[in-house]
């Protein structure tokens, strides 16, 4: 691939970070940082503000990446385990854990390609008992739908998945990842920041206002029927920053979660992207063929294991305003993160942000041809 001028990456993000801020239609984020990394070179550029008359948003602010976990982090460390043949993919859930609730049957494909039939997400945090034991009130969710029958995306699936890794690694999720995820990629300085942490909101920007969006989902019902609701729970209403956004994940399990709670910086996920996208050559960090099973399409075009695919784009979105997408075999990487849920109107969706950072990238010549 013909080298790309740090200037032009740099030029391109810009453009693009200023449009996403600066739309003159809905309530686009107050910031922007967008990241691009293309064979040698990479330009991480900021636009915005960290709040609506905030200071000015940082290039180098740590994001809470929500759901890009997923597939950053709960994705690699399986592959690696898978790599190390302590685990395969066609692993029967049930025969790592034994009170899982799913189908009989149930392998770590299915969840990685959200085919388990699970619900997509539920307020487990609300449930009598969750403080004391939130394993086992995410053990008596069971499916919504058959097993392998058709795609939902399910946040409790990942979460099942994580309570893999920290089984099979026999060390808590946190350091477990640490070691099969982030330092793997290059960015051990990524992470959860679990709560209690002393410190943890400094170099954070915010990402939104407490629980406002999930305790709106309580009350209405929409888009998931609830289980549990709100008896008097102690909704976060401050600004987060530090603390992940997602429920499940800071109020059920400390921070700590295999769906959501990885912070990171826009020049983290470039890295993290880029080993994976040189894996599947044989030039990173997992080897070619376990790289090559995570990016293939699977029973649903858009979806692989763990990762989305979008064309020739492997990527992940997080309901907070990041996601992080690379080209399969090439080094050409892109980022976004933004705190798209501080306005009070319909936030800008993160697949929106996600596709302009890609569009403000794709001309260039360098890119033609690639697949």
């Amino acid at each position: 691939m013909s080298a790309v001028p740090a200037t032009e990456l740099e030029d391109r993000a810009a453009r693009v970070a200023a449009a996403l801020v600066e739309a003159p239609a809905g309530s686009p984020p107050p910031g922007v940082v967008v990241g691009y990394a293309v064979a040698g070179e990479r330009a991480v550029v900021a636009h915005g503000s960290t709040e609506a008359a905030g200071a000015p948003m940082g290039a180098g602010l740590r994001f809470d990446a929500a759901s890009v976990t997923k597939a950053v982090v709960t994705t690699v460390a399986l592959a690696t385990l898978v790599e190390r043949r302590a685990l395969s993919f066609d692993a029967p859930v049930r025969s790592v854990l034994p009170t899982f609730p799913g189908h009989p049957g149930t392998t770590l494909r299915h969840l990685l390609q959200h085919r388990g039939g699970l619900p997509a997400w539920q307020p487990l945090y609300l449930a009598p008992g969750a403080a004391d034991d939130a394993r086992a009130v995410l053990d008596t969710v069971t499916p919504e739908a058959p097993l392998d029958a058709a795609r939902t995306y399910s946040d409790l699936g990942f979460l099942h998945l994580g309570r893999v890794v920290e089984a099979v690694a026999a060390t808590p999720l946190d350091r477990a990842v640490h070691e099969l995820a982030l330092v793997p990629l290059g960015i051990p300085a990524a992470g959860f920041l679990p709560a209690g942490t002393p410190g943890t909101a400094a170099g954070c920007a915010p990402s939104s206002v407490g629980d406002r969006a999930e305790r709106a989902m309580v009350d209405s019902g929409e888009p998931y029927l609830v289980r549990w609701h709100d008896d008097g729970f102690a909704w976060r209403s401050h600004v987060l920053r530090g603390e992940a956004n997602d429920g499940n994940c800071w109020h059920a399990f400390g921070g700590v979660a295999g769906h959501a709670g990885l912070f990171a910086t826009v020049d983290e996920l470039l890295t993290a992207g880029r080993a994976l996208a040189l894996s599947v050559t044989g030039d990173g960090p997992l080897p070619a063929p376990v790289a090559a099973e995570l990016v293939a399409a699977g029973p649903d075009a858009e979806q692989a294991l763990g990762w989305r695919r979008d064309g020739r784009w492997a990527w992940h979105p997080g309901y907070t305003g990041c996601a992080v997408g690379f080209v399969p075999g090439r080094p050409v990487v892109v980022a976004v993160a933004s705190n798209r849920l501080l306005p009070d109107g319909p936030p800008a969706p993160t697949a929106a942000l996600w596709r302009a950072a890609v569009a403000g990238l794709e001309p260039l010549p360098a890119l033609r041809g690639a697949s």
